[in-house]
């Protein structure tokens, strides 16, 4: 196994058990960490913006947004640990600010939003970065997720579709904004 395969699986399995350790926290405080969400336009709900993420309804909720949390992290990892950190921390701050300021009144959380940030931003390196392995991981992204695109329509009263919209904007806006960074360092 080499040094650079190492970290990324060292790093999919930590992130996998932290999101696994929240949801059995919040479990065994009867859901008190939910709390701690985003909720719209009001001060203690700002709080959630980099906490939301890593914070779900359900064990339900968890373990159909932590397959493709992974996988998408996976693909994205191939550019450089570096990016996707980046990227990462950018999809969820300018997701969670977006729901702040213009989701409804609820409190948002999950992983939906930074999963349709990752989605959108494989999506748009294919376009903007024209490389073969971006054009690649577009294909499987669009094969395997193509369906997540329902997502981003108002169909359930439960689901933060704010944040699955916002969080696909800020994946296309990353991209967008770092293609000239990437694309001298092929």
């Amino acid at each position: 196994m080499t040094i650079w395969f190492k970290q990324r699986f060292h790093i999919l399995t930590g992130l996998a058990s932290i999101l696994i350790t929240i949801q059995l926290l919040d479990t065994l405080t009867g859901g008190a960490l939910s709390h701690f969400g985003i909720i719209p336009r009001y001060a203690q709900g700002l709080i959630g913006i980099p906490l939301s993420p890593f914070l779900h309804g359900n064990w339900e909720h968890l373990f159909s947004n932590l397959p493709a949390l992974l996988v998408l992290s996976a693909l994205l990892m191939t550019h450089s640990i570096r990016y996707y950190v980046l990227a990462s921390l950018f999809i969820i701050f300018v997701e969670g600010i977006l729901v702040w300021l213009f989701g409804r009144t609820a409190i948002h959380v999950g992983a939906s939003g930074w999963i349709f940030g990752l989605w959108g931003l494989l999506l748009a390196n294919a376009y903007f970065l024209r490389r073969a392995k971006d054009f690649f991981f577009a294909i499987l992204v669009f094969i395997y997720y193509g369906g997540i695109a329902f997502g981003l329509l108002p169909w359930q009263e439960d689901v933060s579709t704010e944040g699955h919209i916002f969080g696909a904007i800020a994946g296309l806006v990353f991209s967008w904004l770092t293609k000239k960074w990437l694309i001298p360092h092929r």
